[in-house]
C-alpha cells in the first residue's frame, strides 16, 4: 500500500511537471473572416488583435513570436500598398484554404480552419497589413511555400 502511495505521488508529480501545448494559430471572427476558435489561449504579447465595427469583423491572431515579428522584422506599415496586399492575400488565402482542405497532405496543425477573405470587402489597410504578414511568418517560421512569394 506504500508503495502504491509513492508510485501514485510520483505519477502525479511528473505529470505535474510536463508542458502543455496547445496549437497557436489564428481565430477567425464573424462576417469577414471565419468562426471563431475560442479554445486556444496566450499571452496577452502574442495576441495580435484586429477589429472594425462598421463592418462586423474581428481577427484575432494567436502565435507565439508573430507580435515580435510584426513589430521588429516586418517592414513598416504604408511600406506597401493597400491594393499590392489585397492582390497578395487573395492569392495567399486561396492556397491557405484549399491546404485546409488537404489534412492527409498538409499538416493539420498549421492549416486548422478556413480563412473566410472576400476580395469584394474593402477590409482596409491594417488587416491586409497583418494577414499578410502572418502569412510572411507562417511561411518563415514553418518553411512553408505558397504559391505567391511572401517577402519581407
Amino acid at each position: 500500500m506504500k508503495n502504491l502511495l509513492y508510485f501514485l505521488l510520483l505519477g502525479l508529480f511528473i505529470y505535474s511537471c510536463s508542458t502543455t501545448q496547445s496549437r497557436n494559430g489564428v481565430l477567425y471572427g464573424e462576417e469577414g473572416l471565419g468562426p471563431y476558435d475560442t479554445t486556444d489561449t496566450a499571452a496577452a504579447n502574442d495576441t495580435v488583435r484586429i477589429a472594425n465595427d462598421s463592418l462586423e469583423y474581428e481577427i484575432i491572431i494567436i502565435e507565439p513570436g508573430f507580435s515580435t515579428f510584426l513589430n521588429s522584422i516586418a517592414r513598416p506599415e504604408g511600406y506597401y500598398s493597400q491594393s499590392y496586399l489585397e492582390n497578395k492575400n487573395r492569392f495567399l488565402v486561396a492556397d491557405y484554404n484549399q491546404r485546409v482542405q488537404q489534412p492527409f497532405r498538409y499538416d493539420a496543425n498549421i492549416y486548422e480552419q478556413q480563412i473566410n477573405y472576400d476580395p469584394q470587402i474593402d477590409y482596409g489597410y491594417e488587416v491586409n497589413y497583418k494577414l499578410y504578414y502572418w502569412f510572411v511568418y507562417l511561411s518563415q517560421r514553418y518553411n512553408q511555400r505558397f504559391s505567391v512569394p511572401t517577402r519581407i
